[in-house]
């Protein structure tokens, strides 16, 4: 291969983006780089203008000017860290959250559009060169926290949070299928009647594979949602992915307006606990039991949402 050859490439995989990407009708009344921003919020749902510029590589002051723009037509708010006050923290509203769903949706179907001319038996072809540049191109560089993405599922994401919580468990703590059978039940609950306004699931994607989930659904309580399936692979621990997933959670969660956030885990699983002590939640109530084939003592944990932003 040659230098010409992947300059060749690059001209024509532009052309097939620009189609996609560069459509006013996909992106009117915004730009690309106004897209692109709103993009990274919506994955992103706590950060700055530093993070917002280093990973979109764009001008401080370009960059101001889209914010300005978007704060003015109510898209995001802005709030000074009381840790550090040179660092405002960027949020998308609950205007701005339907807005990125908006551009996810015409973008999906963009996209749906030119994979409808690929015939079905080139899809997995066509899959498996796209992962394989990834992958070449990629090697030899260890993962960092700004290659995960989080995204909403698509089809076949919710068999494998079941598999992967199923096969995880078992291999980490010896737990049996009756772990793997709670989990089927969750996940087909929320296939099969959720409110997509006030419940949703997180997937964490590492190179175009999921390596993470996570559930906010509503619960028995009034004002109250329930964070559910927080769930990391070994090979991508260490990035953060256990803390955004969760982060995700309680800024949506506070966004549609419930009052607290509650979850049940077992104290085996130290480092889910850790997480979920980072980000503000109180352990209330400890109960031995006998499940999934082990002597486990369950726990309640509740976060009061009203408790003002994290820092």
């Amino acid at each position: 291969m040659t230098v010409q050859d992947i300059r060749t490439f690059n001209r024509f995989y532009t052309n097939v983006i620009g189609a996609l990407d560069y459509s006013r009708q996909l992106y009117a009344p915004y730009t690309l780089t106004e897209s692109r921003v709103i993009y990274e919020l919506a994955h992103s749902p706590r950060t700055d203008a530093a993070d917002l510029r280093s990973e979109l590589s764009l001008d401080a002051g370009y960059l101001s000017r889209i914010l300005n723009k978007f704060e003015d037509a109510g898209l995001i708010e802005r709030t000074t860290s009381t840790s550090d006050p040179r660092r405002r923290h960027i949020t998308l509203t609950a205007r701005g959250r339907e807005t990125a769903d908006l551009l996810a949706e015409r973008a999906n179907e963009s996209v749906a559009a030119l994979l409808s001319t690929v015939p079905s038996a080139d899809r997995p072809r066509l899959a498996e060169a796209m992962l394989t540049v990834r992958e070449i191109l990629s090697e030899g560089r260890p993962p960092r926290r700004e290659d995960v993405l989080l995204r909403d599922p698509v089809p076949g994401d919710l068999g494998w949070i079941v598999s992967r919580n199923a096969a995880l468990y078992a291999a980490e703590f010896g737990w049996n299928t009756d772990y793997e059978g709670l989990v089927a039940r969750i996940v087909a609950d929320f296939a099969e009647d959720h409110d997509p306004h006030l419940e949703r699931v997180w997937i964490a994607e590492l190179d175009g594979r999921p390596v993470g989930c996570v559930m906010c659904v509503r619960d028995d309580a009034p004002g109250t949602a329930r964070l559910r399936l927080l769930l990391v692979e070994p090979e991508a621990r260490g990035l953060g992915i256990g803390d955004r997933l969760v982060d995700a959670v309680i800024d949506f969660a506070r966004g549609v307006g419930y009052r607290e956030l509650v979850l049940w885990t077992n104290d085996v699983l130290a480092a889910a606990r850790r997480v979920y002590q980072r980000h503000g939640f109180v352990l209330v109530a400890e109960k031995p039991h006998r499940s999934f084939g082990k002597d486990l003592t369950g726990q309640d944990w509740r976060l009061d949402l009203h408790g003002g932003p994290r820092e």
